[in-house]
């Protein structure tokens, strides 16, 4: 006798793919090889007598009846998953692989030094920090949640406060200030070679922000330096190379010791903190409400929703 497939078998590793646009990426996210994700699918396909996916040398992307079967499957494949992990933690401790999106910037100021405590307090749950600095879309990225600054999401997202209030300092070395003078007013930048942001995600250049008598400037400012990364724009200050716009957070050492000296601090806006960001559901699956209550507790605020 013949045993008939399971009816639910491949719809896991069908939304996977979906969600990744790949086969390759799903079977490095599902820790399966490629061929056993196209298997998979195929399998499926057969079942349901319909092709889920149009696929060429390039891409792969959700035929029209895909795009449906996956809206319809979608919330009771999420419920199914949220009820094995809510059983499983029943009998113990919130598990399963926990994936969250985040920039290089919080992944160093607030994540890293806490995971310690973190894995030691949940041994049964695994955490995959995807350090981008796009700002992908956690739900096609199949990520858990994402971490960046500021609360306005889309409505069908829960964001929940993980820092205070965040600034930003204008720093040089004190040999920089030396040679080229010390700005009194945003309007001597004008004057200096300013290292500026580009942002990952939208390739825009990002303004330098200014609070003087209560209002909120910006200033496109000028310089021969240009970078993607928060990190070499900090070397670049610290190796005397112009003005740099950082967190404060992360050149409270080198202000401290005097290789970097702050100017214009009283011209310097407060900033929306980090927040932790995922979908909205009835229910949430523990490893993540373990996860965000954990962030929270600096705060003196747990209970995700």
């Amino acid at each position: 006798m013949t045993i008939k497939p399971e009816p639910l078998a491949g719809l896991s590793v069908f939304r996977t793919v979906a969600r990744l646009g790949s086969f390759t990426r799903a079977a490095d996210h599902l820790g399966v090889t490629a061929s056993a994700v196209s298997q998979s699918v195929r399998g499926l396909e057969a079942r349901l007598g319909v092709r889920l996916f149009n696929r060429t040398s390039r891409r792969v992307a959700l035929s029209e009846a895909g795009r449906e079967f996956l809206a319809q499957i979608d919330p009771s494949l999420d419920r199914i998953d949220i009820a094995m992990q809510r059983l499983r933690a029943d009998q113990g401790q919130p598990s399963g692989l926990l994936r969250i999106n985040l920039s290089r910037l919080v992944a160093g100021l607030y994540i890293n030094p806490r995971l310690p405590e973190f894995l030691a307090r949940y041994p049964q749950i695994q955490v995959e920090l995807f350090t981008d600095d796009t700002l992908a879309d956690v739900v096609a990225g199949g990520f858990d949640a994402g971490i960046r600054i500021g609360h306005k999401l889309a409505q069908d997202m829960v964001a929940r406060p993980i820092s205070g209030p965040l600034r930003r300092a204008i720093v040089a070395t004190p040999e920089y200030l030396r040679r080229h003078g010390t700005p009194r007013t945003p309007a001597d930048l004008a004057g200096h070679d300013c290292i500026r942001f580009r942002m990952p995600g939208s390739g825009r250049l990002e303004p330098w922000s200014f609070v003087d008598n209560g209002r909120e400037l910006q200033m496109d400012v000028q310089g021969r330096l240009i970078y993607t990364d928060d990190r070499m724009a900090r070397e670049a200050a610290r190796d005397g190379l112009g003005l740099a716009q950082l967190f404060v957070e992360t050149v409270k050492a080198d202000l401290a010791d005097g290789r970097l000296v702050r100017v214009l601090a009283e011209y310097a806006p407060a900033l929306p903190g980090f927040y932790i960001y995922y979908p909205a559901r009835e229910h949430m699956p523990p490893k993540l409400r373990a996860f965000v209550d954990f962030l929270c507790e600096p705060l003196g605020r747990t209970g995700a929703g």
